[in-house]
């Protein structure tokens, strides 16, 4: 694609990069076969390519944001399956980040939308204040149906039924490695998972220690800056990256930062990048360089082979995970290593439409993703249904009745750990 930035505006890191990805696209339009928003709605701006030319336009001639351009960027998910499909290398998640930022500068929201964009990135990242506003959904639930925005509406139904009670693993230190220790890595805890599944992040530490690592929870880590990257709120998501890089540098040296979060691992993935310019750069890119989804610490630490089980389990692959990571083989190996019969729904490659807060902001959009995503998967008649990101099991698990795990759950359990909560009916029968 042919640019026109000036001399003025290519001495701007920033454009400078959105540059060389603008320049890299040749226009084929092989992204538009695996957007799922353009397959849902059928508009070449609501498509890579569309919001590529959007993009280019607005950050080319240097001009504010316009409502139309907004709406077309805010449908965006940033799956990234159209940087899996690109056969020029397009990096459109650097590129989008970019739009998302200069529109967060230069464009005034309706009212509505600052309030609940205010809202969102002041709760959801802090695991008490996401408590008690899960709680207050869950009583307001019943009244759903009288909210005037649909956005409300989803905020309130998409709250759990349960909240789980806080897990002390989640406080800072060290668990210790069972046996001979084979490596130490820190654990990112994460924020909205601690207070939506804290199963989670218990059954990764005992899977860890009992195949040899001294698990590392970090005093002072905290929020990964995902969510609030991904509305453009550049200040905050280097903040919170920032205070991460700090504490896990301080508390190293780490054979890796491991994330069961596919979410957060792509943006921790990405520190590098985003702090290629700051003080903190060399310290930001050996961070990204130790950060490994959970699959991938497990892989290297070795999973013993355990005798088939009755289970079939759909594997659900999240999209942070096989596009945002290239992570697309390990989870389904390891289940199958663990002895359960692994299948995979139709299109794995869509979205499931749950993409951080998308959810929320966009729940028309969202709605027609997830059931397409839960048809598929139901079609596979499994007794479970295993992702690796709690946006996707909360997103798929408010649509079917088929219970959701995260895939360490069940790999902790093949090992010797307790059965997923969600799964005691099954191995009761």
């Amino acid at each position: 694609m042919k640019t026109n930035f000036t001399e003025q505006q290519l001495k701007i890191p920033a454009l400078k990069r959105s540059n060389e990805i603008l320049r890299s696209c040749v226009h084929c339009g092989f992204c538009t076969a695996t957007c799922p928003t353009y397959q849902v709605l059928g508009d070449e701006l609501d498509s890579p390519r569309g919001r590529i030319y959007l993009i280019k336009d607005m950050l080319e001639n240097d001009r504010p944001a316009d409502a139309k351009t907004v709406r077309h960027i805010d449908r965006c998910l940033s799956c990234l399956a159209c940087m899996t499909t690109c056969p020029s290398g397009v990096h459109y998640m650097h590129l989008v980040d970019h739009a998302r930022a200069h529109i967060e500068k230069t464009y005034k929201r309706p009212l509505m939308d600052r309030m609940l964009r205010w809202t969102l990135a002041r709760i959801i990242p802090y695991p008490k204040r996401f408590r008690l506003a899960l709680l207050g959904a869950k009583i307001g639930r019943p009244f759903a149906f009288l909210m005037p925005d649909a956005r409300l509406k989803a905020m309130l139904t998409m709250a759990p039924k349960k909240i789980p009670p806080v897990s002390r693993n989640d406080d800072p230190q060290t668990f210790a490695a069972i046996g001979p220790k084979k490596m130490r890595v820190a654990l990112m805890t994460g924020c909205a998972q601690k207070a939506l599944n804290t199963d989670i992040n218990d059954a990764t530490i005992r899977l860890l220690t009992r195949l040899g690592a001294e698990v590392v929870v970090a005093r002072e880590a905290g929020c990964c800056g995902a969510l609030v990257h991904h509305m453009g709120q550049e200040d905050k998501s280097h903040a919170q990256a920032a205070n991460n890089i700090r504490a896990w540098t301080n508390e190293g040296p780490f054979d890796g930062i491991i994330i069961n979060t596919s979410g957060c691992g792509t943006t921790i993935k990405d520190y590098g990048h985003m702090f290629r310019n700051d003080p903190l750069a060399k310290d930001a890119a050996q961070i990204s360089a130790k950060a490994m989804d959970v699959t991938e610490v497990i892989e290297k630490l070795g999973l013993p082979v355990s005798e088939p089980k009755n289970l079939r389990v759909a594997y659900h692959s999240a999209c942070s995970l096989q596009h945002g990571q290239k992570i697309k083989t390990a989870p389904k190996s390891l289940l199958k290593t663990a002895g359960y019969d692994v299948v995979e729904p139709e299109d794995s490659h869509l979205c499931c439409g749950s993409a951080g807060t998308y959810n929320l902001l966009q729940p028309e959009i969202s709605g027609e993703l997830k059931a397409r995503k839960v048809k598929t998967l139901e079609a596979k008649t499994p007794d479970v249904i295993s992702a690796g990101n709690i946006g996707c099991m909360m997103q798929i698990g408010s649509g079917t009745d088929i219970p959701i795990v995260h895939t360490v759950e069940l790999l902790d359990w093949a090992t010797g750990g307790p059965c997923p909560k969600a799964l005691n009916v099954i191995a009761k029968t």
